[in-house]
């Protein structure tokens, strides 16, 4: 792409490129799987179906390469034409392979968080049968035993010697009757109340998805067809999705409604005290 364009024509520049190729929206769509209605908003130039930051920059990435254009001048086309914070944020001076090395590295630290995860579930099992193990089981209360005291008419203790005792017979109160001790153990906790909070995303089919989990980046990458993620949130969890419709969520076990239309790049912020507002009414 020459630089010497108006900003104005970048989305026109981008579709006469793939018009030359003969290339469709679906085609790119296939390949690059970003909705067609946010490829149509791109070759308009309206840059707010897009997520921001490198997010964004990567569809235009994608898009370049499928038209057969050179990316990176195409992203500085892009920066060139849209000179907004939630374009250029996070890259104050693009170099290039810059945006692949730190999709490379969010994709790394993800694989060693998912990692360490699957290491750390069956030691927290093994732990848990040992602890449950070494218990001491609780024994049957006591039988408790009374005995009746011998009893001595008045007037055989005024005349004569004491008659002979007589024998006691014990009176056993069954078990059954002595009142046992309340069991101390608590009632389990409302699943809804919980902390933290629980999120599992699905995938449905491939979508682009950041996620950042109590102000740490914990997803930010194309997730496949099939792919969960499991997520606990202590504060909040802010979700990006290029699709509002290729991901489902569970809040807590609860199937959360839709996050909006097919095709819209959406964002959400989910706490442990609004996540009511996430489930079906």
């Amino acid at each position: 792409m020459s630089a010497d364009r108006t900003p104005g024509d970048f989305g026109s520049r981008l579709r006469e490129a793939r018009e030359r190729r003969g290339i469709a929206l679906r085609q790119i769509a296939n390949a690059t799987k970003i909705s067609v209605s946010v490829l149509e908003a791109l070759e308009r130039n309206d840059i707010s179906r897009l997520p921001g930051g490198i997010f964004g920059r990567a569809f235009v990435r994608s898009y370049a390469v499928e038209v057969g254009l050179d990316p990176e001048a195409t992203i500085q086309d892009f920066m060139t034409a849209f000179p907004n914070d939630s374009v250029t944020a996070g890259h104050p001076t693009t170099e290039r392979g810059d945006d692949y090395e730190l999709l490379e590295n969010e994709r790394r630290r993800a694989g060693t968080y998912l990692t360490l995860v699957a290491i750390s579930i069956p030691i927290a099992g093994v732990m848990l049968w040992v602890g449950t193990r070494g218990r001491p089981t609780r024994e049957p209360p006591p039988v408790a035993v009374v005995t009746a005291a011998p009893t001595q008419a008045p007037a055989q203790r005024a005349a004569g010697p004491p008659p002979l005792p007589i024998a006691s017979t014990p009176a056993v109160i069954p078990a059954a009757d002595v009142p046992a001790a309340a069991p101390t153990s608590a009632a389990p906790p409302n699943v809804e109340e919980r902390s933290p909070l629980t999120i599992v995303l699905s995938v449905k089919r491939p979508c682009w998805v950041t996620a950042t989990v109590d102000g740490r980046r914990s997803i930010e990458r194309l997730l496949q067809a099939g792919e969960r993620q499991t997520i606990d949130v202590q504060r909040e969890m802010e979700l990006t999705a290029g699709d509002a419709t290729a991901i489902s969520m569970t809040l807590n076990g609860a199937t959360a409604r839709p996050l909006g239309k097919v095709g819209e790049v959406v964002t959400a912020r989910v706490t442990p005290t609004n996540f009511r507002e996430f489930l079906p009414r």
